[in-house]
């Protein structure tokens, strides 16, 4: 099993980051659809099973060097949501994200701690496809305001509040805006028109063979790193090609 390192490197790629595909509110003020808590609970089932939790052992004994003899997966599934390249476009009525996974934290009897991310696969049905060290999902969501979801800008490692006023960006490896600063839905969505619409499928940046479009195989573990690709996330057909950071976490794919 391969683990992909995306680490913060001082400098940019470019990868496809997928999407999953989700019911479009009548304006992006409206927010983003959440799954129902059938959806949930399933997305939480599916953390717990053995081969979700053979993932997660991966990761322990990948990232922290650990064999853990008993994991703890929790009982809550985080709703995570990624930049929509409809709102990015500026498409009326487009929300600001779509949901890209339920994110489940497993904990080593060690204490480290790593995040799964279950995916659906098709009508009430999940599957565990990637786990990710740390927990910064579990983390970020605890300082959510009623009301308000977790979003990822995965090209800036940027994590926000998204509200139906606008976004807050609560860490990030490159910040496009103050930490802790509202900035609204308008004003965000310019921001990343201007920094990702060019780079969207069928833009000349595609067609003249940007990075990210031909992309190399990867080097295997130890001699460089390796392409950042959002990897697991196979299940959805709508791709958005943007500009990507490092992450400072350990992915271990499917």
């Amino acid at each position: 099993m391969n683990t992909i390192c995306r680490k913060f490197a001082g400098c940019l790629a470019v990868a496809v980051a997928t999407l999953l595909p989700a019911t479009l509110p009548a304006s992006a003020s409206e927010g983003v659809v959440p799954p129902s808590d059938g959806d949930l609970a399933a997305a939480v089932r599916v953390a717990g099973q053995p081969d979700a939790i053979g993932l997660a052992r991966s990761n322990f004994r990948q990232v922290d060097h650990v064999e853990p003899r008993r994991i703890t997966m929790g009982q809550k599934g985080i709703p995570v949501y990624t930049l929509n390249p409809d709102f990015v476009r500026g498409v009326e009525g487009a929300p600001v994200g779509v949901l890209r996974s339920v994110a489940v934290t497993a904990t080593a009897d060690s204490g480290q701690k790593a995040t799964l991310q279950a995916m659906p696969e098709g009508p009430g049905k999940w599957v565990a496809a990637s786990v990710f060290s740390g927990n910064d999902e579990e983390t970020l969501s605890a300082r959510l305001k009623p009301g308000s979801v977790l979003l990822n800008e995965p090209q800036i490692n940027g994590w926000y509040e998204l509200g139906p006023d606008g976004v807050v960006l609560l860490q990030a490896s490159l910040p496009q805006s103050p930490v802790g600063k509202l900035v609204p839905l308008s004003d965000y969505q310019r921001e990343v028109h201007g920094r990702y619409a060019d780079k969207l499928p069928g833009s000349d940046y595609q067609r003249g063979g940007g990075i990210g479009f031909t992309q190399p195989v990867p080097p295997p573990d130890g001699t460089g790193i390796p392409i950042a690709i959002v990897a697991g996330l196979t299940t959805a057909a709508v791709g958005v090609v943007l500009v990507v950071v490092w992450r400072r976490r350990r992915l271990t794919p499917r």
